[in-house]
């Protein structure tokens, strides 16, 4: 999930905590409003204890909440009415570990997933969420589970050489991204100008836009645009690549949300989450939702709240 659009600072939602969403492919869409409805009560509230003692409540309950925002591969309703993404499913596998057994999903907006998690309407934010200076001002994070670097779409045998932000510029090139990503400053930084940038929903549209020759890329991650282009006989993706921030090659790294009180829960899961990425366990999780060696990382959370 990308970082804030500086210019919003929240993409959609600006009354919620910094970043934008990444769009859902629409799949479990009805499934998401029924769950909502049944997960919106709220959460015991946290004791005084110190390092928090939601772990142990957890365990007594043998279920955790995780807020989540429909989006696909991060956290969302299939359209068999299941739980499921890269986040849900590696939530399963640690939370087990820790001594709860079952995880309910609360689905939400994305803007409203920090604000949720800190008035106790769910216990952890499980939706990929990118660990950024100003989320951490608000959360604290586990450690990423994984790395996410841009790529653009652009039109079988990239006629125009885009392989980068300041290509775009250079080349006059027409751009796309989506609403809110993160994509629209990385662009915005490299001198293209704002107003000029056409925004359009999600991936997909994205695709559909350069097919048809109303942009020459669409800028996205390297997840979200590999996957997209797999059936597309006009469109190719670019190699990954860093964008530039604040003059610096930057890599952005997804991860889990805590309530800040809740320091006892946050590093038994990263315990549990450093032994699943040394021993393999976490890549063979996050595979079937398209992530690759490529995006795992030794990425710190410390090391993205800066």
């Amino acid at each position: 999930m990308a970082p804030p659009h500086r210019a919003s600072k929240i993409g959609e939602n600006i009354a919620g905590p910094p970043g934008p969403t990444r769009r859902s492919l629409l799949a479990g869409v009805a499934a998401l409003g029924a769950l909502g409805a049944a997960g919106c009560s709220r959460v015991a509230t946290a004791s005084g204890t110190d390092g928090g003692d939601l772990l142990d409540r957890l365990r007594g309950a043998g279920v955790v909440r995780l807020g989540i925002a429909g989006e696909i591969p991060f956290g969302y309703i299939d359209t068999d009415g299941r739980l499921t993404g890269e986040a849900p499913e590696l939530a399963r596998a640690i939370f087990k570990r820790l001594g709860v057994d079952r995880v309910q999903p609360v689905p939400t907006e994305f803007g409203s997933l920090i604000p949720g998690l800190n008035s106790q309407q769910f216990d952890v934010v499980a939706a990929g969420m990118y660990v950024n200076p100003e989320r951490c001002e608000q959360v604290i994070f586990s450690d990423p589970d994984y790395q996410m670097l841009d790529a653009f779409i652009v039109r079988k045998g990239n006629p125009k050489g885009l392989h980068n932000y300041q290509d775009v510029v250079k080349k006059g090139a027409k751009f796309a991204t989506g609403t809110g990503y993160a994509e629209i400053q990385y662009a915005v930084d490299a001198g293209y100008k704002e107003s000029d940038i056409l925004i359009v929903p999600d991936q997909v549209a994205g695709l559909n836009a350069v097919e048809a020759g109303r942009v020459d890329v669409f800028a996205g991650t390297a997840l979200t645009t590999r996957e997209v282009v797999r059936k597309s006989s006009k469109a190719e993706v670019t190699e990954p690549f860093k964008p530039t921030v604040d003059g610096k090659p930057h890599v952005d790294g997804g991860a889990f949300a805590f309530r800040p009180t809740e320091t006892r829960l946050r590093d038994a899961f990263n315990v549990e989450l450093r032994r699943m990425k040394k021993s393999g366990e976490l890549l063979r999780v996050l595979e079937p939702f398209g992530f690759t060696k490529d995006e795992m990382t030794d990425l710190t959370a410390k090391e993205l709240c800066g």
